[in-house]
């Protein structure tokens, strides 16, 4: 990774397919311009480095991401402008996340509150630390945002309950509400995400990347629409050589070898 040697906000490791991202910048991983381009410049080159087959997402420290910098809210300076440049890093700071064609596993570790909750919500699959907890609290302070990115993984009422309340929803909370896939121990909490990352990376690569595209086109298609392009998935794969070596490789008791086609 010698074209991220200057990373400020982040550490970026890479071992056995895994990668793990880890938000950086204390004293509570807040968000500014530096952060923002720093993850797309991350995702974007993971998302074309093949050896790469999952990536790990967690904070430094007792906090994910306590949200953006206040210091660097555009409506500060009055520049004409300057909002619509900044709404547009933000925006491409979590769509970098979910549109990385690797699968993301998000650890959350402690506070994860308003732009930190939506980089949560932007993953793939999110395990909570039992001390974390997402908070969006826009509300609080007369601003509004959020709400799609909740309803990636909350249910309706619940959704509706975190916006409009500005609660701290708890790593307990968030797993009774079907939010999180496991809420653990802290001192667990990473080797928990990174057992699902080497349980992934074990699986075909193409058809890992196939079904988060899938994930992410059908979201909002009617259900005729998204199943017929999940099968359109399924007949493009049934060529690969991978998984034809998968096929091969269950039928002869064996550890199958990927080749990436």
């Amino acid at each position: 990774m010698n074209t991220l040697q200057d990373l400020q906000c982040f550490t970026l490791t890479v071992a056995e397919g895994i990668a793990t991202v880890t938000i950086a910048r204390p004293p509570v991983n807040a968000q500014n311009g530096r952060f923002r381009d720093e993850i797309i410049r991350i995702f974007d080159l993971l998302h074309d480095t093949p050896e790469v087959l999952a990536i790990v997402l967690t904070g430094a420290g007792r906090v994910f991401s306590a949200g953006a910098d206040l210091k660097e809210r555009p409506g500060l300076s009055g520049e004409p402008g300057a909002y619509p440049r900044h709404n547009r890093l933000v925006r491409a700071a979590f769509a970098c996340v979910m549109e990385c064609e690797k699968p993301v596993i998000c650890a959350i570790n402690g506070a994860a509150i308003g732009a930190g909750c939506a980089l949560a919500l932007s993953a793939d699959i999110l395990i909570a630390g039992e001390s974390a907890f997402l908070s969006m609290t826009e509300v609080d302070v007369g601003l509004a945002g959020g709400v799609k990115h909740v309803l990636r993984h909350f249910g309706q009422s619940d959704a509706r309950l975190m916006i409009m309340t500005a609660r701290r929803i708890t790593g307990p909370e968030l797993l009774r509400m079907n939010v999180v896939s496991a809420c653990v121990p802290d001192a667990e909490l990473l080797e928990t995400a990174m057992g699902i990352a080497r349980e992934i990376a074990g699986k075909v690569p193409l058809a890992v990347r196939a079904a988060k595209r899938s994930f992410n086109l059908v979201e909002d298609l009617p259900l005729h629409e998204g199943y017929r392009y999940e099968q359109s998935q399924t007949v493009a794969l049934s060529t690969s050589e991978d998984t034809r070596e998968a096929q091969r490789a269950f039928a002869e008791k064996r550890k199958p070898v990927f080749t990436g086609r």
